[in-house]
């Protein structure tokens, strides 16, 4: 500015300009914030790879991602060219412009401030909704390979008699598109519409027509666009009433059409599509009509339509012609839901036999005999004795088991045996001091396998190891004992460089060792070291001393993760376990193929139907579920991973699953072929817990293949509560050798019961052949029994061994002190006609934190005993000494009174005989608890049988041996000031 005043104008001050130092210090910040996202990402990209390549199955990582860029583009590009075309049309078909109005005149100052941004503006839009519609579709990778890749099932819906692969594989696929469909066009529509108006096309308060001809036009088009595929829509939901779910009074899962689906619904689907055809064209006449009367007369009458035909009328046919009949008019439907149900869980050839329930036989010592032909009965709880196995198998502080152990079967003497098995995993919270270098380099395994007879515990209650101690020896042979991946391993670890890894401890100090493997990836290369520091958030990766040459990096280490990080379309079961195979270690994985699309089956919740009273206290129980919500699942993947190496095969289980082909199909060379699987790990196989838990719950309606019973629901069963705890959960099925009656020898076994509903006696037993050597592996039997004869359910048995005088009386001395009383698994074996439960009992007494076996409860036919092991117990009952039971008490009966009992009317005077056994039990408990205390296990047995002596020589003395009298355990002196009755 020129000097208008005359004076001295003194030091001029630039304001808002930094100095060049300052604009290269910002600018270089700036570099090096976007290089640090980018390489972020790249780590995050490199990593994957590395990782994927290192286990051998990169194919999978490269389909899924170029999969996913595939689609990406695709719909990105095509959604970013709809609305930017409708925009550039738009704008290419304004009017001219004459500021006549004050509306235009307030449009004109944006026409201007965009005019120079016109072409950034429209590349921002595109860009903005091309991100966003390539993400979306990037997302539907799965439907895309299913569509492109399905095949067919071989089976035919019985309404529109298409292939069942039309529903599971094209259908997801076409409503994608024809989601997609909707959106640009929408979109389209708005899009053009707000340019029409912002350059005149469209008026809303300005004088004379309201759209110019062009704008007319181009907007008709769209809506018939838009009206087309709603058309599309319509014809496509005929197809989906196979595939939709409803709430029905049988079943809140129903998915097929019902008697107002085909009779209303469809026909009105039929109409709808048909008027929106015809309302489309009305739209596109536009073009040469250049009026909007016909397509909006159009437009409404498809709207009215839509809520006559498509609502008001199936409503006016459920409720004069449906509800009056519904038997008759459903039955049809039902049939077809119940076939296509048991088809699609594989429950259609489940076999269901009348069962009295009662012993046909009074012969004792005949059915004594026919127990151990019946089953091998598992006293030894996996669900138990984790702590026991902890404290006399763990050896260091850094070792761990799992909360639940495993059951498998190992041949001993040349006999196959049920056995409870579980690994000597690496406890992190256990190392003595954490820092970077333990936790990562120094301790990385665990060491070997701890195994102990499923049907027997030693003299002291603990378990019989079969293999033990550390390294690990026994009946399991030789084989590599360290475990680098396992159910605990949630953390990385380096092995294989200069740091030595500590490998195990015994009586001359600690081993160390170093990884031989060639899992995990390389960290030799900087490039690697960086990108993992990055990915990890860990950048002493990057520059410490402890990696060079050799070093490599193990991690997602979980057998249930490597397997679903493998194939990611695989639904995982719960419950991984491991098996020594072939010299190795193997942790065994089932997976499984799943749909929610097969047409008329119903759905059930995977969550739900998987949850049990172990997944309620161990979440690392809970299925990996890629679908929720699903109608169809097959046991169709047998999965292995190495402990030591981490290696992963996918072995083809079921050869006939289509939906497993078609996976095939879309990663060739991943799953290997059923030969490939080894005899040494068939021996280890068996029938997954989750699929028969969901078959389980099916059948607790689809037992029934009667139309009207089903309607009924006179027939629903329910899985009981498991009565040994209280989560409140179902009972968990138990893994068991036994023989169900046509069969003619023991096979391992996966069993549970049924209660009818709302009601605690017993209605059925469910039995599910889960050995593969057998020929008959995977046939679900099911012994129902008469609804005539009350037999005793789980929750009434449990309630009767409580209510027991003699049981309480003894399990009030157990509980004395701080011990603690555990019920294990509530087994059932039928047995000549009737049902034998059998239970273990364990304490946890003194100073020791363990469960240990103290009892057996068993009751058969109305006998119930109480004694220190299994044969006792058996030999009591079947010896006629058992104490008897009543039946249990009707269902309305109130549940706070003792179930299935009468106790005995309460002796007024005690008998000095009963008070002196009594007294004399008190002491030997008190000895025994003492003795555990000082780990004096000598002393202990003397007192556990002093003991037994005291309370049968009460047991006599109560039924007979003082004059018939009874005592009360009310008559009883407390065991000691601090224990618990």
């Amino acid at each position: 500015m020129p000097d208008r005043g005359g004076g001295p104008t003194g030091p001029r001050i630039r304001v808002g300009r930094p100095s060049r130092r300052v604009r290269t210090l910002l600018m270089t910040l700036g570099v090096l914030a976007v290089l640090g996202m980018v390489f972020t990402m790249f780590a995050g990209f490199w990593t994957d790879w590395l990782w994927y390549r290192s286990v051998d199955y990169s194919s999978v990582f490269t389909t899924t991602l170029s999969t996913k860029i595939g689609l990406f583009f695709v719909f990105g590009l095509l959604m970013a060219v709809s609305v930017g075309f409708n925009i550039w049309l738009a704008h290419r078909l304004r009017p001219p412009l004459s500021a006549m109005s004050m509306e235009q005149q307030n449009l004109d100052r944006y026409r201007m401030g965009i005019a120079p941004y016109k072409k950034w503006l429209l590349l921002g839009i595109t860009a903005l909704v091309g991100l966003i519609a390539g993400a979306s579709a990037s997302s539907q990778w799965r439907t895309w390979l299913m569509w492109v890749n399905g095949v067919s099932f071989g089976q035919k819906d019985p309404q529109f008699k298409l292939d069942v692969s039309f529903y599971a594989f094209d259908l997801p696929w076409y409503r994608f598109l024809l989601g997609f469909g909707f959106a640009a066009a929408i979109l389209g529509l708005i899009a053009a519409a707000l340019t029409h108006y912002l350059y005149g096309g469209l008026r809303v308060t300005s004088p004379g027509a309201r759209a110019t001809a062009a704008a007319t036009g181009h907007l008709s088009v769209l809506l018939g666009i838009f009206v087309a595929l709603k058309a599309v829509a319509y014809w496509l939901d005929r197809y989906g009433l196979a595939v939709k779910s409803s709430d029905f009074k049988a079943t809140d899962s129903w998915t097929g059409l019902r008697y107002v689906d085909a009779n209303a619904y469809l026909p009105a689907k039929t109409i709808l599509f048909c008027i929106a055809v015809i309302c489309a064209l009305l739209f596109f006449a536009t073009l040469w009509r250049r009026t909007w009367q016909l397509p909006v007369i159009g437009f409404g009458l498809m709207v009215l339509s839509a809520i006559l035909i498509g609502g008001l009328y199936p409503a006016i046919v459920q409720k004069f012609q449906v509800q009056p009949n519904e038997q008759a008019k459903e039955a049809p439907y039902v049939e077809k839901n119940l076939a296509a149900t048991r088809e699609a869980y594989g429950i259609d050839d489940s076999q269901v036999t009348e069962y009295p329930g009662i012993a046909e036989t009074k012969d004792q010592a005949k059915l004594r005999d026919d127990v151990a032909n019946a089953a091998s009965i598992r006293i030894m709880d996996p669900n138990i004795v984790s702590p026991t196995f902890q404290q006399l198998q763990q050896i260091r502080n850094y070792y761990a088991f799992p909360t639940n152990l495993d059951v498998d079967r190992y041949a001993k003497d040349g006999k196959e045996q049920d056995t409870v098995i579980g690994l000597r995993e690496l406890n992190y919270a256990g190392i003595p001091k954490r820092n970077w270098i333990n936790d990562h380099f120094r301790y990385t395994h665990g060491y070997g396998v701890v195994a102990a007879e499923g049907t027997s515990a030693d003299s002291g209650g603990r378990p019989a190891f079969t293999e033990s101690d550390l390294p690990s020896k026994g009946d399991l042979g030789t084989y590599e004992q360290r475990v680098y991946y396992g159910e605990r391993t949630t953390t990385y670890s380096i092995v294989g460089g200069p740091q030595k890894e500590i490998d195990y401890s015994d009586d001359s100090g600690e081993k160390t060792y170093s990884y031989k493997g060639d899992s995990g990836v390389n960290l030799d290369n900087p490039v690697n070291r960086a990108a993992y520091a990055v990915a990890f958030g860990e950048p002493q990766i990057l520059y410490s001393g402890a990696i060079g040459e050799g070093s490599r990096i193990l991690y997602n280490r979980t057998p249930k993760e490597r397997v679903e990080a493998i194939a990611p379309w695989l639904t995982i079961d719960g419950d991984a376990y491991p098996a020594v195979v072939g010299g190795r270690i193997q942790w065994i994985v089932d997976a499984y193929t799943t749909t929610n699309g097969y047409p008329y089956a119903s759905r059930t919740t995977l969550g739900d139907t998987t949850a049990d009273s172990l997944t309620a206290t161990n979440d690392q129980r809970a299925v990996v579920a890629q679908q929720n919500q699903v109608n169809y699942i097959r046991n169709s993947v047998k999965a292995t991973v190495d402990a030591y190496s981490g290696e992963v095969k996918l072995y083809q289980w079921d050869t006939q699953d289509p939906v497993l082909k078609t996976w095939m199909k879309a990663f060739p060379d991943t799953v290997q072929p059923r030969s490939e699987i080894s005899q040494d790990l068939m021996d280890h196989l068996r029938y997954p817990q989750d699929l028969f838990k969901v078959q389980r719950e099916l059948l607790t309606r689809y037992h029934v293949k009667d139309a009207n019973t089903f309607l009924s629901g006179s027939e629903v069963w329910q899985v009981p509560d498991d009565p040994t705890n209280k989560t409140g959960e179902t009972v968990p099925p138990y893994y068991l050798s036994m023989k169900m009656p046509d069969q003619n020898e023991q096979v391992f076994s996966l069993t549970t019961t049924f209660t009818p509903n709302g009601r605690d006696n017993l209605s059925a037993f469910m039995a599910v052949n889960a050995d593969p050597g057998t020929q008959d592996y995977g046939k679900i039997r099911v012994l129902k029994l008469p609804t005539s004869t009350t037999v005793s359910g789980p929750k009434q048995v449990q309630s009767q061994f409580n209510s027991q005088q003699d049981i309480a009386e003894t399990i009030r001395l157990l509980r004395g002190g701080d011990s603690e009383v555990e019920y294990g698994n509530l087994l059932t074996v039928p047995l000549d006609g009737g049902l034998l439960y059998v239970e273990p009992v364990y304490v946890r007494g003194g100073g020791l934190k363990y469960p240990l076996l103290r009892k057996v409860l068993v009751t058969y036919g109305g006998q119930t005993a109480f004694e220190d092991t299994l044969e006792q117990a058996l030999d009591k009952v079947f010896g006629g000494e058992g104490t008897p039971v009543e039946p249990p008490a009707d269902e309305g009966e109130d549940e706070g009174t003792d179930e299935g009992t009468t106790p005995p009317p309460p002796s007024t005077q005690q008998p000095s005989t009963v008070q002196e056994a009594l007294n004399d039990a008190q002491k030997a408990f008190e000895a025994g608890q003492e003795a555990l205390k000082n780990n004096d296990w000598e002393a202990y047995g003397r007192a556990q049988k002093d003991l037994e002596d005291a309370l049968r020589r009460a047991e006599d003395a109560q039924s007979g041996g003082a004059g018939g009298a009874r005592s009360s355990p009310r008559a009883t002196p407390s065991a000691s000031p601090g224990s618990n009755s």
